[in-house]
């Protein structure tokens, strides 16, 4: 039986083109953990939307995005880490619509709703850490 190790890539966010290269990394991922077209689309769209937010909020910061297993199940995991102003009202943060920055607010919540896990810690002048993960 052969063993597959955790593949993993951090991509750094301070400009533009940074969330693309997110992106590209988040279905190449995606695909090698097993995804299907549709999940890898669907992880590559919430990955977008976090590395965005990092651009627009706190204008860098990072996102790791890895394969993991957890007994039989392989997924795949996306932190995105940021020392930025933190979230100030994660309740209205976390519901469709609200924007603080003219968007159409489904950033947070959408990408929640792509995932099968997702958990955010959030400080005020301290920054966010967002954890999401999916199983194939």
């Amino acid at each position: 039986m052969t063993e597959t190790k955790n593949r993993e890539e951090v991509v750094q966010i301070s400009e533009d083109p940074d969330l693309a290269q997110a992106v590209s990394e988040a279905m190449r991922l995606a695909e090698v953990a097993g995804f299907n077209q549709t999940g890898q689309h669907m992880v590559a769209t919430a990955t977008s939307e976090l590395a965005r937010n990092i651009f627009i909020y706190a204008n860098r910061g990072e996102v790791t995005i890895r394969t993991i297993k957890r007994g039989t199940k392989k997924g795949i995991e996306v932190v995105a880490e940021d020392n930025g102003p933190g979230i100030a009202d994660m309740e209205a943060a976390m519901k469709d619509h609200f924007s603080t920055s003219d968007s159409l607010g489904l950033g947070l919540p959408g990408a929640k709703r792509l995932m099968d896990e997702f958990h955010i810690d959030s400080e005020r002048e301290v920054g966010v850490k967002i954890t999401m993960r999916k199983w194939v």
